[in-house]
């Protein structure tokens, strides 16, 4: 088992934990939570430096890692494919399984419900390495985060593709393991002014928080003041306040000014909620993402969060993951797909990941660009999902298309600048403000809505992308 030795390791940490739960009785227990902390943070390094050996040695014989991974997939298949799994020739697996998109049955002549590609007990091990990489490289670029009390969650769902061994709160994290309250989840984070790094699920899950922040953040700063529970923290609670007031530029650096990154799981499509933070609420600080999430699991690792937000690699390991080049202006499917090492740089590839259980080839219609080359495997930024449309003047317009287009056609205005957008019903917002603040109709005619909340806005006929499709902006 591949956790055994740190298991055996990390034996003494839930004693350790219990009595660090009561150092408020007892000061002179202290040094238990250091050694603690200690204690995890080096079975951590160990084992992290163990999965970066056996990264390293994949990525340079990818060919035999992708052949291993494909074995690992025919061994462990439920169906009867015999044949299959007598040969990890890739020609003849790709005859032997044509390709099907996540959202198709798998037998449509049968009834059968799809199954999602690769369950999590098959992803543990890629789960459990993005991880250990993603916790040491965070470490390396921002060595205080993960000091005692310095990192908080503010969201159910954590950034980690996998739960470690040992409490949360043993590496940094504040507040209480296993609360399933999202409002206590941010009370701790506001209790504590010190904090180096924020965790959310997702970059659009934290935009929620701090808009819920903005709403609620004069009642929290109540509770805070009161001391319900914990103890009443009225000088923190007046900080609090002063920092919403000033509204939302900057506001998580007024709330924590020791505060250095934000930590969040890109799922794809966390693009324009990314941009949107650190526009107005996490202005100044960094992004670090563990790694990349599709349908099927944590397919690819972040190893340098000092790069550009978004960069990950395209490890050769289980899962099996194929690339399917996508033709540029057109929907039409290429002959065949590629495997790692014959992605090309520059060029746009739609994810294929095989289901071990089921043993199908599914295209998860997460499409990726190859931006460079970690040994002999590609290094991706995401770019869109296919078929994903919205309804303009009720016509489908690809998502990637209809982005381009109205980003350039906010470009037009000196000073605009679009946060994040999405399709609306022309009902529900047909009423704009004027820096003048004064209401003007704008008729019922569907347009584009951008998630700027916030200060003063004005109206823009972008009649350079659709006659009568508008935006709003700040």
């Amino acid at each position: 088992m591949l956790l055994w030795p740190l298991l055996l390791l990390l034996l003494l940490l839930p004693t350790l934990a219990l009595l660090r739960q009561q150092r408020s009785q007892d000061a002179r227990l202290s040094w238990l939570a250091g050694l603690q902390h200690r204690v995890a943070w080096g079975a951590l390094v160990w084992a992290a430096t163990w999965q970066r050996r056996r990264l390293e040695q994949s990525t340079l014989h990818v060919h035999q890692s992708q052949q291993q991974a494909l074995r690992w997939c025919l061994q462990g298949a439920q169906r009867p494919h015999c044949s299959l799994r007598r040969s990890t020739d890739i020609s003849t697996f790709r005859n032997h399984l044509p390709l099907t998109k996540a959202s198709q049955t798998q037998e449509e002549e049968s009834g059968e419900q799809p199954l999602p590609p690769t369950s999590n007990q098959d992803l543990g091990e890629a789960s459990l390495q993005a991880t250990l990489l993603g916790l040491v490289a965070l470490n390396k670029a921002y060595p205080e985060v993960l000091a005692q009390g310095r990192t908080a969650r503010v969201t159910l769902t954590s950034p980690w593709p996998r739960p470690l061994p040992w409490p949360g709160n043993t590496l940094g994290q504040m507040g209480t393991p296993g609360t399933k309250d999202p409002r206590a989840l941010l009370l701790d984070a506001l209790r504590s002014p010190g904090l180096r790094a924020l965790e959310a699920g997702t970059a659009v899950e934290l935009l929620d928080v701090f808009l819920g922040l903005e709403t609620d953040g004069e009642e929290l700063a109540g509770v805070i003041a009161a001391g319900n529970p914990g103890a009443p923290l009225r000088e923190r609670a007046a900080e609090v306040r002063e920092a919403l007031e000033q509204g939302p530029r900057g506001l998580a650096l007024r709330l924590w000014p020791k505060l250095q990154v934000v930590v969040t799981l890109d799922a794809g499509g966390q693009a324009e909620a990314v941009a949107a933070l650190g526009a107005l609420w996490c202005q100044g600080l960094a992004f670090f993402s563990p790694a990349y999430a599709a349908l099927g699991g944590v397919l690819g690792l972040n190893l340098q969060p000092e790069q550009p937000h978004g960069l990950y690699l395209l490890p050769p390991g289980a899962p099996f993951i194929e690339l399917l080049p996508v033709k540029e202006g057109t929907q039409e499917e290429a002959a065949s797909t590629l495997l790692l090492a014959e992605a090309q740089q520059g060029k746009e590839y739609e994810l294929v990941l095989t289901d071990r259980a089921s043993l199908t080839r599914c295209r998860l219609g997460d499409v990726v660009r190859v931006v460079g080359a970690y040994n002999q495997c590609p290094v991706v930024r995401f770019i869109c999902r296919l078929d994903q449309t919205l309804s303009v003047r009720g016509e489908d317009i690809g998502e990637d298309l209809f982005s381009e287009a109205l980003g350039r056609a906010v470009g037009q205005w000196a000073g605009a600048k679009l946060l994040d957008h999405g399709c609306v019903e022309s009902s529900i917002l047909e009423w704009g403000r004027t820096d003048r603040a004064e209401d003007t109709r704008l008729g019922s005619c569907p347009f584009t809505r951008s998630m700027c909340a916030h200060g003063v806005y004005s109206q823009i006929p972008l009649r350079a992308l659709l006659p009568t499709t508008r935006c709003l902006w700040r």
